[in-house]
């Protein structure tokens, strides 16, 4: 039948969107979330705390991602999990102007944290069923692409939209409606935004995607085979050789950074008086959600282009010390103030440029700890452990940071790059891996 011929289906005609679409849910859940909660007057010690727990459906993710594999199609999921995440912005930008905006607001954050997991397991699943093994060589990069757009999307043009819309007529009136305050106004408006988008991005996938013959809809679970598979992949995982050194590398090689990603943007926001830089919102989406992103997907590029050229294990130290030692930069933005943008912006730029192109070899390391039997599973219990590495630093981040200030903050936060760099000494890598067939 042509509806089971996914060749028919232009692959340029889904997979931007559907990227797109994949990108958008983590950055707000993770990003935009810390700003917006920051702009609505809630401490730093509650948003850390609060925004951390978001990670939960990522460290998790490798146990219900067999579900998705055999319940119904990834198709279907791929829609109805953008249907949610529709909803969920959809609560979020309806309970902001209530009493209760902070359990409501968090309510539909963590549907939307669950529902953008599942999308991702069943979007990466439908890519590989919806094209044969040449198209998907070919459009890896862009999926990456149109994913790094969707960050830039949120963090950058979604902030700014939102930091002009706090000082606009429209919120003004909209707030005097709903007897709630502007800011809240301007940040519903935007997630009113969000929401009619990803109503778009439902009704236009559920025609346009492909209908891949062994993309097949399954009702009837085998429970046993299930946990039988998920056992095996378990125990495959911890009998690795060095396991305790992986474990902890994966939860330290971000402990600084974890704290220092959680606290950045509100840093920038924050009034001189309390330490911070007084930034307006449009500038923080302009500076570190823009240029800065811009950055971190230059240094990843960057860093991976060098590792397929020289492998991981020449460039590891390289990789670790300009993951972590450019956060100094916030000990100097911290002690100086400065007013200067061009001094926070170079400092924000010099900082994620360092992140994107050092978490190149986190990225490579998962890869290889992955290979063998089962390694996608492999590969998936890593990512939640690194999730989780994210997830338990920065609940801490927000507390510190207000009882200590900004200054000794990021101290600490340089400090906590220690464990990550004393325990690359000890793991190990293959002298070729990384190094493309064609420099071996």
């Amino acid at each position: 039948m042509k509806e089971n011929k996914p060749a028919t289906v232009n692959p340029w005609s889904w997979i931007p969107t559907l990227y797109f679409a994949e990108g958008m849910p983590y950055i707000v859940v993770m990003s935009v979330s810390v700003i917006m909660y920051k702009r609505l007057g809630l401490s730093n010690t509650d948003i850390a705390l609060y925004t951390s727990w978001l990670y939960l459906p990522w460290v998790i993710k490798p146990f219900w991602s067999p579900l998705v594999d055999l319940l119904k199609t990834r198709r279907w999921w791929i829609v109805t999990m953008q249907l949610l995440i529709g909803a969920g912005l959809a609560g979020v930008a309806l309970t902001l102007q209530t009493s209760f905006f902070i359990k409501g607001t968090l309510a539909f954050f963590w549907l939307l944290a669950f529902s953008s997991a599942t999308h991702d397991i069943a979007a990466d699943g439908f890519y590989m069923m919806g094209l044969n093994e040449n198209q998907q060589a070919f459009f890896v990069g862009f999926r990456t692409t149109f994913y790094r757009i969707a960050m830039i999307t949120g963090q950058g043009l979604l902030v700014i939209a939102a930091g002009y819309l706090e000082n606009s007529s429209i919120s003004l009136s909209l707030s005097k409606i709903t007897s709630s305050n502007p800011i809240s106004a301007a940040w519903s408006t935007t997630f009113v935004i969000l929401t009619a988008l990803f109503l778009s991005f439902a009704v236009y996938h559920k025609f346009i995607l492909p209908k891949a013959k062994e993309d097949l809809e399954t009702t009837v679970l085998d429970i046993r085979s299930i946990l039988k598979g998920f056992k095996e992949t378990l125990i495959v995982f911890f009998n690795k050789k060095e396991i305790w050194i992986i474990l902890a590398y994966l939860m330290f090689f971000r402990f600084g950074k974890a704290q220092l990603l959680k606290m950045a943007t509100p840093f920038l926001l924050d009034s001189h008086q309390s330490g911070g830089l007084a930034l307006s919102t449009s500038q923080v989406g302009l500076i570190y959600g823009t240029f800065g992103l811009i950055a971190l997907i230059v240094g990843g590029l960057s860093g991976g282009w060098l590792a397929s050229v020289y492998g991981l294990k020449r460039l590891l130290w390289v990789f670790v010390l300009t993951m972590n030692l450019p956060g100094a930069v916030y000990i100097y933005l911290a002690f100086t103030q400065t007013t200067s943008l061009w001094i926070i912006g170079s400092s924000v730029i010099f900082e994620q440029l360092g992140y994107g192109f050092g978490f190149t070899a986190f990225s490579l390391y998962m890869l290889s700890i992955s290979m063998g039997l089962h390694k996608t599973s492999n590969y998936a219990f890593s990512t939640g452990i690194m999730a989780l590495g994210m997830m338990l630093p920065g609940m801490l981040s927000g507390w510190f940071q207000e009882h200590y200030g900004y200054q000794n903050f990021f101290i600490w936060v340089l400090v906590c790059t220690i464990p990550g760099i004393v325990l690359t000494k000890f793991i190990r890598i293959d002298s070729n891996f990384g190094i493309k067939e064609v420099n071996k």
